[in-house]
């Protein structure tokens, strides 16, 4: 995956960069917190991007130390953004949101709402926490819940970062509780392939990495960018798949 060292971050000399800076040395108490993440947050929304340090810190201890191999860098959640903005998309959903750093981040980047569906419910708390404190959770929201196993949220886009793929050594206890439950169901890989085919003409779909399954034909690459390892893609469904045609078995047995 890519970390923020390795992409320019496109700081700016001037009143962004001394933002940046100040949240960097920002103290740790809660007061100080508050404070730092908005001022991070206005930097982000003036089209800065900082280190993923400077956000990650907001995190809980062990979600941080996850952000280099599982959360979205900040990067690459800008170019996503931008992208997004251009084709006027409203509503993204994030399948696997995780720590809700895309969902939060992009609401700063761009004009959309976010929704993350996200199946551990210790992150989904952690990530509503994290979006009240960039002050975005009256457009930013967390559902709990695995893909396949209830409605899955709409949305004019689709956001897939690699998320039916969980590390080694990545599952406490109630992971692989999570696991039992959905070990009886359909492969999540197969279920997402058919949320995308089920998802009207118009629909969009970015994928960071891949997400272990095949884009339908049905969708056009419309946008790539792979200056960021494993590539960040934005595909559109620019008609309905198509049906084979019907063909009748006859027995040639008399």
């Amino acid at each position: 995956m890519r970390g923020a060292s390795e992409s320019p971050g496109g700081l700016r000399r001037g009143e962004g960069a001394q933002r940046v800076a100040a949240v960097t040395r920002a103290p740790g108490d809660p007061g100080n917190e508050r404070v730092a993440a908005r001022r991070l947050a206005q930097a982000l929304r003036d089209g800065h991007c900082p280190p993923d340090a400077a956000f990650d810190r907001f995190l809980p201890a062990s979600l941080r130390d996850l952000s280099p191999q599982h959360w979205t860098p900040l990067p690459v959640v800008k170019r996503a953004s931008e992208w997004l903005d251009s084709l006027g998309i409203r509503r993204v959903v994030d399948i696997g949101a995780g720590a809700g750093k895309f969902c939060v981040a992009g609401a700063l980047f761009s004009g959309c709402r976010f929704i993350g569906l996200e199946h551990r419910p210790s992150r989904v708390e952690s990530a509503r926490t994290l979006a009240r404190l960039f002050g975005v959770d009256d457009r930013v929201g967390f559902v709990c819940g695995a893909l396949g196993q209830g409605p899955t949220p709409a949305g004019d886009a689709y956001y897939l970062f690699n998320p039916f793929d969980d590390a080694p050594g990545d599952m406490d206890e109630e992971e692989a509780a999570v696991r039992r439950r959905t070990a009886q169901h359909e492969p999540a890989v197969a279920i997402g392939e058919a949320l995308l085919r089920r998802a009207p003409r118009g629909t969009c779909v970015l994928t960071y990495n891949g997400f272990g399954g095949r884009v339908p034909e049905s969708y056009r690459l419309i946008c790539i960018d792979l200056a960021f390892t494993g590539g960040l893609r934005l595909w559109r469904k620019e008609h309905e798949p198509r049906l084979l045609p019907f063909s009748r078995r006859v027995n040639t047995r008399w």
